[in-house]
């Protein structure tokens, strides 16, 4: 390799390691605003309120700071009735002090979901967050009391998280869910056509997961980086003076 060759090799090193720095300050910066945010359920007026199935609730979405400390009570009440024996029967066991940080975090929002008299009933935890390298909405808890499952409160509520990700512009939407948790599986997999992550881990002879990672990418901003991509290909191919056919 020639001396003119190694530094247009250097060059665009550098140039890839400049532009991988830009997208990932850009995809920060894009959670952060997400984190801005007062209110998200704001920009979906149509969905703060369920009627169907005989049921009629509002919903709306809080930091974990702004719950009362009564609410906090119903969340960690909530979960330990739905999932205690579910993580039991995991290798993670059922920690109730690490639940309770996880579920208190400051970087935590919750979506509520409350009768008219203002009595919850249901809740998913969620943060806008960096996973890896890419911006996503995390899904972490989404639980209701057992009155109102297969009303499509669950399905409704997934809906509005679905929305509030891609109206944040994240990459993409993920949750974790037990293997042994067959209902969960038939509803995210099923249901909602959630697929198995790439940062999955897969079981081989020497390990086997209770869980998986399951996510839903934002197609819009896939297609549209992709498309940004090509123009960009295509200013870079004509700033290099392609010639025409056909000397004369």
């Amino acid at each position: 390799m020639t001396r003119k060759d190694r530094k247009s090799k250097a060059a665009q090193k550098k140039k890839d390691r400049l532009e991988m720095e830009r997208r990932m300050n850009e995809r920060v910066a894009i959670v952060k605003l997400a984190n801005t945010q007062t209110d998200p359920l704001d920009q979906l007026p149509s969905f703060q309120t369920f009627r169907k199935n005989d049921v009629s609730l509002n919903l709306s979405t809080q930091r974990v700071t702004d719950l009362s400390d009564a609410r906090k009570v119903w969340v960690m009440d909530l979960i330990r009735t739905n999932m205690k024996a579910l993580y039991e029967q995991s290798s993670w066991g059922w920690k109730e002090a690490t639940k309770q940080e996880e579920m208190y975090d400051d970087a935590a929002w919750y979506l509520i979901a409350e009768t008219e008299d203002g009595v919850p009933v249901a809740y998913a935890q969620f943060r806008y967050d960096m996973d890896y390298d890419d911006e996503v909405l995390y899904v972490y808890e989404i639980q209701l009391e057992e009155a109102y499952r297969r009303k499509g409160l669950g399905k409704f509520m997934m809906m509005i998280l679905e929305l509030l990700s891609f109206k944040a512009d994240m990459r993409k939407i993920m949750l974790t869910a037990f293997k042994h948790n067959k209902e969960a599986n038939q509803f995210f997999k099923g249901a909602l056509k959630y697929e198995i992550d790439e940062t999955c881990p897969l079981d081989d002879v020497h390990e086997q997961f209770d869980y998986e990672i399951l996510s839903k990418f934002n197609k819009k901003k896939l297609a549209r980086e992709a498309k940004e991509l090509s123009e960009q290909e295509n200013h870079a191919h004509n700033s290099q003076g392609g010639g025409c056919c056909g000397g004369h």
